[in-house]
């Protein structure tokens, strides 16, 4: 693909382009030479599980993939050990190796749902870092100030709010960047939370005499509330190894305006093709609860397959059109003891509540029902018997 329409995909869905004139240029001599451009992105395995949100920047790689550039994934073994200091209030716990190193293993799996195994290239920076004196430490640290790394926000709150910073938290935007110098990045992606640390990696590579790495900044996806970071703290995620019917009802879930945000961070669809779909929302020719099934299908059927996309689709309009109910409903069978059941302690038990709290919550808010009944008083009980609970709009339990 020549240059400028290289630059045309590249920019979709991205929040800044560190710096645009360079990029256009690396493209070129890429594109004159046939050597494909060095694209590098790190991740701290410090949680085993990923959701879309995670996805927005794997989805950014593959892009470059598919146009030719050699991917470079980073698995920050030796950095998950420090803890990534951005955007905290306070010093992260470390890891320890073993930690690390079995979400780094998960972790892997996952991303190879998006990225092409053949065309990615793995590396682990403890590779290189494990390696580094004492002596290489002190000069790697002699390259940037207290005060430059001071002008970062999350490190400015601390101090000002007297909130203690660890040393090697200062190190973090330096090991980083450093391997930005060791492997030769061309480009660097990251979320926006990145941005001082890439630019470390620019700074870095600049004294050592190289090509700056161009940075590419792409935006933190809103999770279903539409608001926050999607995050599991905050309940608010779609993960990539969810049964697919979850993931297809959270998708259905969203509002019609995230959903266009999904589509221009998640989906495969062209450029051109998106344009006709907003075009389309927008004079009423295409109804956006089609649109969102589309899309639920489509990421449905990337992180499983086109079967079970299309059976995921007709399971939730039988259930939600027709007002059927899904094929696989678990049943939970009780001991019959001759007791009346108290719903939230049944409901921690068979896992659709974390706790009895959680389950008292939902029943007062209106979203547990017992046969089709709305059960809003937590304190009331069912006799023996068999029964249909449903929790939410998706979740189903036969109760006997």
């Amino acid at each position: 693909m020549k240059p400028e329409d290289q630059l045309r995909e590249i920019k979709r869905g991205v929040v800044e382009i560190l710096l645009e004139d360079e990029l256009i240029k690396k493209l070129k001599r890429s594109y004159e030479t046939g050597t494909p451009l060095k694209v590098k992105a790190g991740f701290d395995p410090t949680a085993p599980d990923i959701h879309l949100g995670h996805t927005v920047l794997l989805e950014k790689m593959r892009q470059l993939q598919d146009l030719g550039h050699e991917v470079i994934f980073i698995i920050g073994d030796f950095t998950g050990m420090i803890g990534d200091p951005t955007g905290k209030s306070e010093t992260r716990k470390p890891l320890t190796r073993e930690e690390v190193l079995r979400n780094a293993e998960t972790y892997k799996k996952q991303a190879y749902k998006i990225l092409d195994p053949e065309k990615t290239q793995i590396r682990f920076n403890s590779e290189w870092l494990e390696k580094m004196t004492a002596t290489e430490l002190i000069r790697l640290s002699a390259r940037h100030t207290v005060a430059r790394m001071l002008e970062r926000e999350d490190f400015k709150k601390r101090f000002t709010s007297e909130q203690p910073i660890g040393i090697h938290e200062f190190m973090y935007p330096l090991i980083q960047g450093h391997d930005s110098v060791v492997i030769g990045a061309d480009i660097e992606l990251g979320g926006t939370d990145q941005k001082f640390n890439m630019l470390v990696g620019r700074e870095l590579q600049k004294e050592d005499g190289r090509s700056p790495q161009i940075v590419i900044m792409v935006p933190l996806l809103e999770g279903l509330d539409g608001v926050n970071k999607m995050s599991k703290s905050l309940g608010n995620y779609i993960g990539i190894t969810e049964p697919p019917k979850e993931i297809f009802g959270k998708v259905m879930s969203i509002t019609d305006e995230l959903m266009l945000r999904y589509y221009e961070l998640l989906s495969h669809i062209s450029l051109d093709e998106l344009a006709q779909l907003k075009e389309g929302l927008k004079n009423g020719s295409v109804h956006p609860m089609e649109a969102k099934k589309s899309l639920a299908v489509e990421l449905v059927e990337r992180y499983y397959d086109t079967e079970t996309a299309i059976y995921s689709r007709d399971e939730f309009e039988n259930i939600f059109k027709n007002k059927g109910l899904p094929d696989d409903i678990p049943v939970f069978n009780l001991p019959d003891k001759g007791q009346d059941i108290w719903i939230p302690g049944l409901m921690k038990d068979a896992g659709l509540a974390k706790s009895t709290g959680e389950a008292m919550r939902l029943i007062k808010q209106g979203g547990v029902s017992v046969d089709d009944e709305k059960w809003t008083d937590p304190d009331k009980k069912l006799s023996p018997g068999a029964y249909l609970l449903k929790v939410g709009k998706r979740r189903f339990l036969r109760i006997t």
